[in-house]
């Protein structure tokens, strides 16, 4: 049997979990998730655990924050007054918004916490700062690059 190289096309099904045993991810339910080995279309620990595994293996790992979305970064957090928000916007805990850079960049924030006078704002990815535990099976190696 092979392992996945770089460059080869493979199909996974994986659960991603919390520490806390929740799951923030599936593809049980759907067709196996396709992506392309050294493409970086996914987190690294994920890929990684991926390169030694054979077509119908199954396995579990855990993947550290680092190896996936980083660490929690305080420096993307960011309160504003709600005056700066547009009146059309009612903001919630959960929140996901958009913030337009001067440059023309568009950032993705979740909003963290609401007052009266201000709004919190995270840049964080959702999932960064945290350990994610993922249960794998490697279904097939599509397209072997020799």
């Amino acid at each position: 049997m092979a392992h996945p190289r770089a460059g080869d096309r493979i199909a996974v099904h994986y659960t991603g979990r919390l520490d806390d045993g929740r799951v923030f991810d599936s593809s049980k339910e759907k067709e196996p998730l396709e992506l392309t080995v050294g493409e970086k279309q996914v987190i690294p620990g994920f890929e990684e655990a991926l390169t030694d595994m054979e077509p119908g293996e199954s396995k579990t790992v855990t993947v550290p924050a680092d190896k996936a979305y980083g660490p929690h970064r305080p420096e993307r957090v960011l309160a504003v007054d709600r005056a700066q928000l547009p009146e059309h916007i009612q903001p919630a805990v959960g929140q996901k918004l958009q913030v337009q850079h001067e440059d023309g960049r568009v950032t993705d924030v979740s909003v963290a916490e609401v007052s009266d006078r201000q709004v919190t704002l995270d840049a964080n990815h959702p999932l960064a700062g945290h350990d994610l535990t993922f249960e794998l099976e490697l279904v097939a190696i599509r397209d072997h690059k020799s």
